[in-house]
């Protein structure tokens, strides 16, 4: 005697459709709206971030408080907004960053006071510099981002500021390699 099994098979598949499509509805916004995955390439943010390690970027957060100064942060290229970049964070809108034989200077202009405020950044995580000089005068929605690797990353020392708008999120686990998971990598 031969078994019908359409309406098992069928019931099978329509299950397996709705799983699929509440896996996207709950994914998909997941992925867009609050966390991704991320993978770094290449040396720009040595020895903090190494090439393949591999993060989960808090997509979120910047949607409800600024990000600090030196917090490292996952960017869009600004000349090609399809690359993404991990860089910390250095100046922010209205300031002055001025490189001074590789060193750091924010000049902070006070709204409340109408004073100028100058003072060198503490970057304990930099070990690899240019003995360089350079300034920069940032405008409304801009920020200003570096590499660790100062010799060999390109920054906004080299394509100019970022505009806010394409601040994707900041670490917030390293996953690998295995030996370096650790939660707010980056974070000194």
């Amino acid at each position: 005697m031969e078994e019908n099994n359409n309406p098992k098979n069928g019931s099978s598949l329509w299950e397996f459709i709705r799983y699929a499509i509440i896996a996207l509805l709950i994914v998909v916004p997941f992925r867009i709206f609050i966390a991704q995955p991320y993978v770094v390439s290449g040396s720009s943010m040595d020895p903090t971030f190494k090439d393949a390690d591999y993060l989960i970027v808090d997509q979120i957060s910047k949607r409800f408080e600024e990000p600090e100064r030196g917090s490292v942060i996952i960017i869009r290229y600004p000349k090609d907004p399809s690359k993404f970049f991990i860089k910390r964070l250095i100046g922010f809108p209205g300031e002055t960053v001025e490189i001074k034989k590789g060193r750091v200077y924010i000049e902070n202009v006070s709204k409340e006071s109408a004073s100028n405020e100058t003072f060198l950044l503490d970057e304990p995580y930099v070990t690899y510099s240019k003995q360089e000089d350079f300034s920069a005068k940032l405008g409304e929605d801009e920020y200003f981002v570096m590499g660790d690797n100062r010799a060999g990353s390109s920054d906004s020392r080299i394509w100019g500021t970022l505009p806010k708008k394409y601040i994707i999120g900041r670490p917030i686990v390293r996953l690998l390699p295995l030996g370096k998971i650790s939660v707010w990598p980056g974070l000194y």
